[in-house]
């Protein structure tokens, strides 16, 4: 349980730096932006991999049982957080509905996951990336992020949803490999 919560807690100092514009401001002066970016990358990197080993090594300590539908929920609901984070990073027309469709991903995400585990573990990891992620809109809200007015063709919104549906099928059929918690038979 202590990597899980040392990578939380790395995972969310490093990305809190954004929120925090002047202490920012310091460290890209003193490292420059692609240094400071190398930083960036590097030490969240090492916060989700202390995040899934210390999930795949937590001692699992029940709070509840599941319902017998949530796990069906995440899996129904995981396709929609894949492309709202794809969305993100694509240009396409949900851009122009959703300020945060990453941060929408990842609160779809740990929502039902929440509904579908019911241990210590998986509390502390998707209760807080849940937390987070209202954090996090919030205050870029407070900062003024704005939706994107930028009116893009259908294809990008197909490339959008398709490249957000791969990924998901992707990690589905991996998922046990990945996270030590298959999904898939065989």
């Amino acid at each position: 349980m202590e990597l899980l919560i040392i990578g939380m807690v790395l995972f969310f100092i490093v990305h809190s730096f954004p929120h925090f514009q002047r202490k920012r401001q310091q460290i890209i002066q003193r490292v420059g932006a692609i240094g400071y970016q190398g930083m960036f990358a590097l030490l969240s990197l090492g916060g989700m991999v202390l995040i899934v080993r210390g999930m795949s090594a937590a001692t699992f300590t029940p709070l509840w049982e599941p319902l017998p539908w949530s796990g069906m929920v995440a899996v129904l609901g995981m396709p929609l957080a894949f492309v709202l984070v794809t969305a993100a990073y694509l240009k396409n027309n949900i851009q122009r509905y959703l300020r945060h469709p990453m941060l929408s991903g990842v609160l779809v995400w740990a929502v039902v996951h929440l509904l579908a585990n019911g241990d210590l573990a998986s509390v502390i990891l998707f209760a807080g990336f849940a937390v987070y992620a209202l954090f996090d809109m919030w205050s870029a809200n407070r900062r003024g992020t704005q939706r994107s007015t930028a009116v893009m063709p259908l294809s990008a919104d197909v490339l959008t949803v398709s490249a957000g549906l791969i990924g998901y099928a992707v990690v589905l059929y991996f998922h046990g490999a990945i996270f030590g918690a298959p999904l898939m038979p065989g």
